[in-house]
């Protein structure tokens, strides 16, 4: 029995559903790819083409490529700790470097034990197997809870959102060096009752930042070394969302609700509809009216123009197609 046919077989109904983003010169057609998931399933992102699922009562994680029809079913390492909806587990999926055939999954969590630390462990495709787990001694014994966004990469390196303790951090793991790190968002700028929304984003340069968004005012920060070789955050461009977007500041203001990393894009809910704003440009694209209980998923591919696009060049160029993760039935921009 395939993967595919233990889901619909097991599971009530939920399909995934993509709708191409507008303006892409090729365009997926409508409804081409669907996967049936309950709603135990929490989708963890999306990266070269793969999708990570993971499901909260049978402690395993999904690979869905979407394009080739394949699926993979995980099982999580028991040694992390998921206290049911609060979110102390959280993962990412990405392609070996200069291998399209094998994927890396990436878990990270807190271990439930005292000290407690923050554990990751990483699964290779070409093994077939997860490895040793890598931790560091968490701060604080408060909750360790990680936010709905997924992890973004930056360089050799994956960063997750999180809530620690009443404060809100950033969780690095270096894939190189087989890291972790944990770093505090500038204290004077965030308090836990603060009206401030923070998201994980490039900096530019590629490096690792964040978009802090208060009212309509998006402000993008970044990590850069001081006199002393000391990192410390400093603030970069910002941009006023009202008169960019032409929005009605006495409204209720926009908020994140997703990003595209591989073309620098975020997704900004507003009471007008969703806008994709393209962080270095500024240039902005309305796509359309949605509620705001889903993050958007960006699913960006890479394709040669030329085969079977009817587009001519060599250059290879990355296009971004939007999915929504729903508990019941729902079609985007529908």
């Amino acid at each position: 029995m395939t993967a595919a046919s233990l889901l619909r077989r097991l599971l009530p109904r939920s399909p995934i559903t993509f709708e191409p983003a507008p303006g892409a010169p090729y365009r997926l057609p409508r409804g081409l790819f669907s996967l049936e998931l309950d709603g135990c399933y929490m989708a963890l992102g999306w990266r070269h083409g793969l999708g990570l699922f993971f499901h909260k009562i049978r402690f395993e994680v999904l690979v869905w490529d979407p394009v080739a029809g394949h699926q993979r079913l995980l099982a999580v390492p028991p040694d992390f700790e998921f206290q049911g909806g609060k979110g102390d587990i959280s993962g990412a999926v990405l392609r070996a470097a200069g291998d399209a055939d094998h994927f890396r999954v990436v878990m990270v969590g807190s271990n439930g034990k005292q000290p407690r630390a923050v554990l990751a462990c990483v699964y290779s495709s070409e093994t077939g197997a997860w490895g040793d787990f890598i931790s560091a001694p968490l701060p604080s014994e408060g909750l360790f809870i990680f936010r709905s966004q997924p992890a973004v990469l930056a360089g050799d390196c994956l960063h997750w959102s999180l809530t620690m303790a009443g404060s809100r951090s950033i969780l690095k793991f270096d894939l190189n060096r087989k890291s972790l790190d944990l770093r505090l968002l500038p204290g004077d700028y965030y308090t836990p009752l603060s009206p401030v929304k923070f998201a994980v984003m490039r900096a530019e340069g590629g490096g690792m930042g964040f978009l802090f968004l208060f009212g309509f005012t998006a402000e993008l920060w970044s990590l850069n070394p001081n006199r002393d070789g000391v990192m410390i955050w400093e603030p970069g461009r910002s941009i006023e969302l009202d008169k960019l977007l032409r929005l009605n500041p006495k409204k209720d203001p926009p908020q994140v609700i997703g990003y595209a990393e591989e073309n620098n894009v975020v997704f900004f809910w507003t009471v007008v509809g969703v806008f994709m704003v393209h962080l270095e440009s500024w240039r902005f694209k309305k796509l359309s009216k949605t509620s705001l209980d889903s993050w958007y998923h960006p699913f960006e591919i890479a394709y040669t123009p030329g085969i079977g696009g009817g587009h001519d060049g060599a250059k290879v160029v990355s296009h971004w197609w939007m999915t929504r993760w729903a508990r019941y039935t729902k079609q985007l921009f529908s």
